[in-house]
Order: C-alpha cells, then structure tokens, then sequence
C-alpha cells in the first residue's frame, strides 16, 4: 500500500481518537418521575454529573466533580436553570412551580425537585433544556398517580420533547380508575424508543465501537468474525442482563477504566502481532465483552429500569436489539473495506500495526482520563 494511504488511514483515525474526548460513552440520559396527588404534581428530575455539568454555564463549572462546598456555590444558578427544565402546561396556560428545591445525590448526581399545583384537567410536559445537553441525549418520563398507575411513559429527545398527560385515571385522587387510553398508547414507542436508544449508544460509544474496530481488522475469514461478534454478543447480553435485574453490579469506576484497558490491551495484541489474527481471539473477545456489558447496562440503570418494580423484559431485549442492530450495521460497514484492503500486503505489514498504534493510545488515553486524572 502506498504510504500516502498509510498516512491518511493513520490521520483518520487519530481524528477519531480526538472527536472520543467528548463522546468516550453514550450521550447520555436523565431521568424524570412524576406524582400526581389530589393537590399537587411533584416532580424530581435527575442528571448525571457530566450532564449536569453541562446545565451550567462554562465559568461556572469548577470542575468534574462537586464538592459540598463548590455544589453550595452554584445551588443559586442551578435552582433558577431549575425554572427552565420544564414547560407544564394545561389548558394552554403555564403551569409555575410553586416550589424548587436542587439536591446532590450520591455518585455527584443532581436532583431538581418540583411541586406544581395540580393542574386542572390533561396537561403537557416538555424538557425545554434538552437542546444544551449533548447531541443525542435522551430523557426518560414517567408519571403516576398515587395508586401507582402509569398515567404516561415516553423517552424523550430533542426532536420529540413533548409529553402527554391524561389524569383521567387520578380524577378522585384515589387511582381507582382505569388508565387512560395513553397509558396503554405509550408502551409500543417506548420499545422503539429501548431500540432506537440502543442503537445511539453503540454508535456514539466512540470506546466500544473502537474495541469492535480492533478485534475486526486483524480477522481472516468470515468464520472467526462470526465467532468474534457472537462471543462479543453473548458476553455482554449477559452482564447486561444480570446487571440490569441487580443480580451483579460493578461501579462505572471500575467498568469504565476496565474498557479503556480492553482496548488497549487488544491494540497492543494487535501490533505484536503485526496485523495477523491472534490465536483464541474468540475467548478474549468473550472475556472483555462481558466488561463491556456493565457499561451497556449503566443506560439502564440510568433510567430506574429494574428498580421501580416494572418489567424489565420489554426495556432489556428492546435495548440490547438496538445495540446489536447497531453493532452489526458498523460491520456491514467496515469489513468489505478492510476485507478490500487486506489484499494488499503492504496494508497488513504497515497499515493494520499504525491503526493498532491509534487504537492502543486512544484506550490509554482514556484509561488515564478514567483513572489518574478522573
């Protein structure tokens, strides 16, 4: 292969490990769970650290993670973006909080939480902050009444930042009524919204789709990648399962710095191997998989899949569909390009060791985001 073709592979890919700085995970998620009492609509909103970091303006953010003393500094500012996190409207007419209260949550997360007079009548909620939050960033609704009936659900996004609520099941207060037509509505594009959600996080997952990236290049025959994808596939559907039921929980500080190191430790394999394909790459393939099934499974936990005592079969098959479409649409992809260029020699000999190279840095890089300097 040329070295001018070297040069630009080598280039692309190191645009790519640049661009990862800010997208090293999903875009992230939030969630919002509402009460409609006989008075009153409580609402809490919760954000992961980085996202909430982002509500700020940038002057304000001091760093990545809040201490008491800097989260008091700022509780002025967040409670006032408090006031524009939600448009509540009934009858066409603004609903205003009449109560904010902005708390830091274990794991520096942030909770705003709301008490509205209870609107007269059906009402409309819409996140009218989605649009500052990362590209892609998706927030989760749900709202009862206080006998526990779903009176909606729905993810939502910035081009669908609107959700419909119907009370005629909380009329009395007691939730003694049927739900509401939309309780039954809003369970099938909430599936779709499990799949679509599924298939954004592996393709802005820049660490996941890289590890993929890396076991792939090296592959010789359509046999080992389909031992490769299948491996990867078992393996993280079953952490992602077990995760997600609370039957084995790792903390994101260690599934995270843990993927970083799968992706360096098989771009260095890579390199040593000079752009041949390792012998057992199936079971290593497996053995990383299952890390990176914990950082699939943190989107769900995210959202209180598992933990509100709903179902969890329809959220876990839906979301892992989404990520398998996703991943087998990049292979699509990829393979017949790197397939075209393995032919050459000189690609093999050259090209496939300067990738690994862009591989093994872009995992280090991460690692030591995720470690030393986290």
């Amino acid at each position: 292969m040329p070295a001018g073709i070297v040069r630009f592979l080598f280039k692309g890919m190191m645009a790519l490990a640049t661009a990862a700085r800010l997208f090293a995970h999903d875009p992230g998620i939030s969630t919002a769970q509402g009460l409609v009492k006989r008075e009153a609509f409580e609402l809490t909103t919760g954000f992961a650290p980085a996202d909430a970091q982002q509500l700020l303006p940038e002057g304000a953010r001091s760093s990545d993670r809040w201490s008491p003393a800097e989260f008091e500094a700022v509780r002025g500012q967040l409670t006032a973006i408090g006031r524009a996190l939600w448009e509540v409207r009934a009858g066409g007419a603004l609903v205003q909080p009449r109560e904010i209260q902005v708390q830091l949550a274990d794991g520096d997360s942030l909770n705003f939480q709301f008490i509205y007079p209870r609107p007269p009548g059906d009402f409309t909620m819409r996140a009218a902050k989605l649009g500052v939050l990362p590209s892609g960033h998706r927030q989760f609704v749900i709202i009862v009444d206080e006998g526990g009936w779903t009176l909606a659900k729905k993810l939502l996004s910035t081009r669908d930042d609107r959700i419909e609520v119907r009370t005629a099941a909380a009329a009395d207060g007691t939730g003694t009524g049927a739900p509401g037509p939309v309780a039954a509505q809003e369970e099938v594009p909430t599936a779709w919204g499990f799949v679509l959600l599924g298939i954004e996080h592996i393709w802005t997952g820049y660490d996941h789709l890289l590890f993929l990236f890396a076991l792939l290049v090296v592959c010789r025959s359509f046999r080992s990648i389909v031992a490769i994808v299948s491996c990867f596939t078992l393996a993280h559907s079953l952490t992602l399962a077990l995760a997600t039921l609370n039957l084995v929980n790792l903390p994101s500080r260690i599934t995270e710095p843990a993927i970083a190191a799968s992706i360096v430790f098989v771009g260095v394999e890579n390199l040593f191997r000079r752009g041949e394909e390792p012998p057992g790459r199936w079971a290593l393939t497996f053995a990383f998989g299952l890390i990176h099934g914990f950082g699939f499974a943190s989107v769900l936990r995210d959202l209180g899949v598992g933990g509100r005592g709903e179902g969890i079969a329809i959220p876990l098959l839906t979301f892992n569909l989404g990520v398998e479409i996703g991943q087998v649409t990049i292979a699509a992809i990829v393979l017949p390009i790197v397939w075209r260029l393995r032919k050459n020699e000189a690609f093999v000999r050259r090209g496939v060791p300067a990738l690994s190279v862009v591989v093994s840095l872009a995992g280090l890089y991460w690692l030591l985001e995720r470690t030393i300097f986290a």
